[in-house]
């Protein structure tokens, strides 16, 4: 297992087929304002790679772009809502299919409401992850081993926890729901782009 380092742009060639993970890191959590700094992305088989832009990038990153742009390859997130729109505002790509564990827990995981990564990882799984360097500054001129490990834990076990939350919807007879819910995700994301991230339009207020 390896965390690899790229500048700009992903590599051609470094991921196998089928489903991969993603989770971006980025100044803040207002996308306009908080620019993308960092797309991590892994395809399941051990190694996780980190394609860093800086504050000036045009992000032309044609090879990311293909991957996430892929319709023939699930992207699997945890809170795709938030990756989705940093995706699409600074790449212009829509993710799609999308696949969201955090989704996925709420609706088979009802009696708790602890539905964070790390809380998945280790219920889940039964491994644990560090979020210390959760709220460190991504857009500095290095990024630390720490932040490298970190950022590479937050895909590193989308894959096996996917496999976990199917068998779970499936006994609780979810999973069409749960299907619907991430087809609706890029639809949410640009809601929320487009100034309704904190309205519920389906609410009757």
């Amino acid at each position: 297992m390896a965390v690899h380092f790229h500048e700009e742009d992903l590599p051609e060639g470094v991921l196998a087929d089928g489903p991969v993970a993603v989770d971006t890191e980025t100044m803040g959590l207002i996308t306009p304002r908080d620019r993308l700094c960092l797309v991590q992305i892994s395809d399941g088989q051990g190694d996780e790679h980190l394609v860093r832009f800086g504050p000036d990038s045009t992000y032309d990153a044609p090879n990311l772009k293909a991957v996430l742009g892929d319709p023939q390859r699930l992207k699997l997130f945890h809170f795709a809502r938030f990756d989705l729109a940093a995706i699409e505002h600074y790449l212009g790509v829509t993710a799609a299919p999308c696949y969201c564990t955090k989704i996925a827990s709420k609706l088979v995981r009802t009696y708790t409401d602890r539905h964070g990564l790390k809380n998945l990882v280790d219920e889940l799984l039964g491994e644990s992850m560090s979020k210390v360097q959760q709220s460190s500054d991504w857009g500095g001129p290095v990024i630390s081993e720490a932040q490298r490990e970190y950022a590479a834990s937050d895909v590193r076990f989308l894959h096996r926890m996917r496999e976990e939350l199917n068998r779970r919807l499936e006994r609780e007879g979810r999973m069409d729901m749960a299907q619907a819910c991430f087809d609706f995700l890029p639809t949410r994301a640009r809601l929320d782009l487009a100034g309704w991230a904190d309205h519920d339009i389906f609410s009757h207020a």
